[in-house]
């Protein structure tokens, strides 16, 4: 099995800025793309960042020149730094990897179970 787990969301002013962290653990050889999503209410969950392993990484346009993606793959860790925050930003923001297993060597898709971010105007 594996697990994500977020930490970081919280209350802020617009404006102001959070981090988020995500870390990965569990039967894993190796992670590919990881990456964040956020899910406000009465809205489809969308793609805010994917940071493959390599450390390449792809934004949303909303989101580009406020937010920064990095990763530690000795840590099986990604950090969404968010700047500049707007309430428009606030939402639940779930963590995403593609997980090979270390038994199988099988790629499964995991998520966080989310944590939340709201902005205050």
């Amino acid at each position: 099995q594996v697990q994500l787990v977020e930490s970081g969301g919280g209350l802020v002013q617009a404006g102001g800025s959070l981090r988020l962290s995500c870390v990965a653990s569990g039967s894993i050889f190796s992670i590919n793309a990881m990456g964040w999503y956020r899910q406000a209410p009465g809205k489809q969950r969308e793609l805010v960042t994917i940071v493959t392993s390599g450390g390449t990484t792809n934004y949303a346009d909303s989101v580009k020149g406020r937010f920064t993606a990095s990763r530690d793959n000795a840590k099986n860790t990604v950090h969404l730094q968010m700047n500049s925050l707007k309430p428009e930003d606030a939402a639940v923001y779930y963590c995403k990897a593609a997980v090979k297993h270390i038994r199988c060597g099988n790629i499964y898709q995991y998520w966080g179970q989310g944590t939340q971010v709201t902005v205050s105007s």
